[in-house]
């Protein structure tokens, strides 16, 4: 791979965006930060947040980054209705990137019928447009990124906002740290040169094979989701995965009767040293049961003092992967046809 090619099959941009993802961050922080929020969250019980696609990884990274430390339940909705428990003590949080996403237009009105408290995170669009009608409190963000690459703008701002309303403690320190982490392994791993490239190493692992990503439940779960998402998307490659202990009463026995098949498939661990020490002892035997099936096993650990920087190393790292395995596969990474074709589609009916 060179710079000649990278440039003729990323017109778009991705690998920038991928590199300037720390600034991203810090810009998303200044507007959760500034965004004036009249919203008042005294006696909620739950918090569902409505999105698809890159518009809702991020309320999966909520989710599961929170997931200790909110005294509420925390749900993700991928879906045109809310769940029926959603009323007046809710706080919905509507997600859409490009602010017409069908799904969560619908859920965003479903809300204002069971007169829930809305937060919106938008560009723009139908989203803005019921914000401003029913007086929602309204976050907008820059456009003209693709949603998958707009993810410090779909996660920081709400992060930023529920410390804010109360909801969560300040993660100023975390957040911190973070960006001075990314920014340093952006700078390697936009390196095609470097040895260390460690991203571009496992891209050129994977071409051809099959993905299979496992990870902890425990705050990784919604990392190990961005990963099969961006492998996918970006890509344009299948991968799959499961999480632990789950996959250990169920998915484990699989890898047995397919023998040819196993062997094109390379199994990526995402590896944190945060989690329940069972765990831990798990990926262990589970990684020398499959090391006898798969073409490869390989770890991916986290790097970062704070659990929020560690969630964020493992999804950068996944994110230049996927870029440069779309420059190997020889695919445009932005684009995703099949998803326009499936919308014009649904929009004849």
């Amino acid at each position: 791979m060179n710079v000649d090619e990278l440039r003729r099959l990323d017109p778009s941009g991705m690998y920038a965006w991928i590199r300037e993802f720390p600034r991203q961050i810090k810009d998303a922080v200044r507007i959760g930060t500034s965004t004036p929020l009249k919203l008042s969250v005294r006696g909620i019980r739950n918090i569902v947040m409505s999105g698809l696609g890159g518009s809702a990884i991020g309320g999966d990274l909520l989710r599961s980054y929170l997931s200790d430390q909110l005294d509420v339940p925390f749900l993700v909705n991928r879906h045109y209705v809310l769940p029926e428990f959603v009323d007046k003590n809710s706080l919905v949080i509507i997600s859409s990137y490009s602010g017409n996403t069908e799904e969560t237009i619908a859920a965003h009105k479903d809300a204002v019928k069971r007169k829930a408290r809305i937060l919106c995170v938008s560009t723009n669009g139908e989203t803005e447009k019921l914000a401003r009608r029913y007086k929602n409190t309204f976050i907008k963000i820059p456009g003209g990124l693709s949603p998958r690459a707009a993810l410090g703008y779909s996660f920081f701002p709400l992060l930023v906002a529920l410390s804010r309303l109360g909801i969560t403690k300040s993660k100023a320190r975390a957040i911190s740290e973070t960006i001075q982490l990314l920014k340093m392994k952006s700078t390697l791993f936009a390196d095609l040169q470097s040895p260390e490239n460690a991203p571009l190493r496992l891209a050129e692992q994977l071409r051809g094979k099959l993905p299979v990503v496992y990870s902890a439940t425990e705050y990784f779960d919604a990392v190990n989701v961005r990963w099969r998402g961006q492998i996918a998307e970006n890509a344009k490659q299948l991968a799959f995965g499961h999480v632990l202990p789950e996959m250990n009463h169920n998915e484990l026995v699989g890898w047995k009767a397919l023998k040819d098949q196993m062997k094109s498939m390379e199994v990526i661990f995402l590896r944190d040293g945060g989690v329940h020490p069972r765990v831990r002892v798990r990926e262990d035997i589970t990684k020398n049961i499959i090391s006898q099936f798969a073409s490869n096993v390989t770890e991916i650990r986290s790097e970062g003092q704070s659990l929020l920087s560690r969630m964020f190393y493992l999804i950068h790292f996944g994110d230049w992967m996927s870029l440069y395995l779309a420059i190997l596969n020889q695919e445009d990474p932005t684009p995703v046809r099949v998803i326009d074709y499936l919308k014009g589609e649904l929009a004849k009916v």
